[in-house]
């Protein structure tokens, strides 16, 4: 039996833009997949953090979690390829009973928290970080591969190392006090930094929106024969872009909404995107998590930092 019942709020990371550091901290990579609450133990279970019972389409995962001690774990869900990458987009494919046969890759659960265990109906979640890790590594040396524990280190070199590895899965670093207790939300204190990239993009649409403010740029690059391609829905518009580009961006001719998929702006799950197609001659800035788009879109809705002067883009 375990103490509580699942899901239960989870801890969340604040986002910062200077990197972590000093000391009494766990630095932990920040994983591009999906945050889950894992129970081991025959009744496996899998949940996303917002309370999405992931048990099925993560069946693979939930079999293999059968094996392991009755507990209750906090961490995340990745896709790796038979090479070692990890895929955030083959992810999502993962549906029904996981990644068909000879599909290229499997369902990852990465721990970086031990909520509770079972043989001693424990809670841990009013324990230190620095307790809860020591009791989690214990639980999962010799697991199967499928469950590991995220690394950790208190060196910023270090942490910094594994940014943009596997693939660039490791998109940025998460910093975690060590004498925290697990509370919901932000009590835990947790920080997220991310690295940044910059490129240009094309506006070639604005999002059909009744609130001005809610208003978002689309945004294509060329790809490789020079076509330009949705990459991707912008952060909404400051006042003051809106300013600017109200007088450079013109309709294109039928002057019609157009869609996009929910992914394409980074929503997955989520209905199409409704915009208005304009003339591609606008080159912006974009700052972007990724490097470079993967499987033809941005992981992350891009932020607009400057309208460029230049009518095609430096890809």
């Amino acid at each position: 039996m375990l103490p509580f019942d699942l899901p239960v709020d989870v801890a969340l990371g604040r986002p910062v833009t200077d990197f972590p550091s000093g000391g009494g901290l766990s630095l932990e990579p920040k994983w591009d997949g999906w945050r889950a609450l894992l129970r081991t133990g025959p009744d496996s279970r899998v949940f996303s953090w917002h309370g999405t019972d992931l048990t099925r389409a993560m069946a693979d995962v939930a079999h293999t979690a059968r094996r392991l001690p009755e507990a209750v774990y906090d961490g995340e869900l990745l896709a790796v390829t038979d090479d070692g990458t990890v895929s955030f987009t083959l992810l999502q494919t993962s549906a029904g009973k996981g990644p068909k046969p000879g599909a290229g890759f499997s369902v990852v659960f990465v721990a970086f928290d031990l909520l509770a265990t079972g043989n001693d109906t424990t809670d841990l979640r009013g324990q230190a970080y620095r307790e809860r890790r020591e009791r989690m590594l214990a639980l999962l040396d010799g697991a199967p591969a499928g469950i590991r524990p995220t690394p950790a280190t208190g060196d910023d070199h270090g942490a910094l190392a594994w940014v943009g590895s596997l693939g660039g899965a490791i998109e940025g670093v998460v910093a975690k006090p060590l004498g925290r207790p697990d509370l919901p939300r932000y009590g835990s204190a947790w920080t997220k930094w991310r690295r940044r990239h910059t490129a240009d993009a094309v506006i070639t649409g604005i999002t059909a929106a009744a609130n001005p403010n809610q208003q978002a740029a689309v945004l294509s690059r060329p790809d490789t024969d020079g076509r330009l391609r949705a990459v991707g829905v912008s952060l909404p518009l400051t006042p003051e872009l809106r300013r600017e580009l109200a007088p450079q961006l013109h309709p294109a001719a039928d002057d019609q909404l157009a869609e996009l998929p929910g992914t394409v702006g980074g929503l997955p799950g989520s209905p199409p995107v409704s915009y208005l197609p304009v003339v591609p001659e606008i080159v912006v800035e974009i700052l972007v998590d990724q490097d470079r788009p993967e499987f033809g879109r941005y992981r992350h809705r891009p932020q607009i930092v400057r309208v460029r002067a230049g009518p095609t883009p430096n890809c």
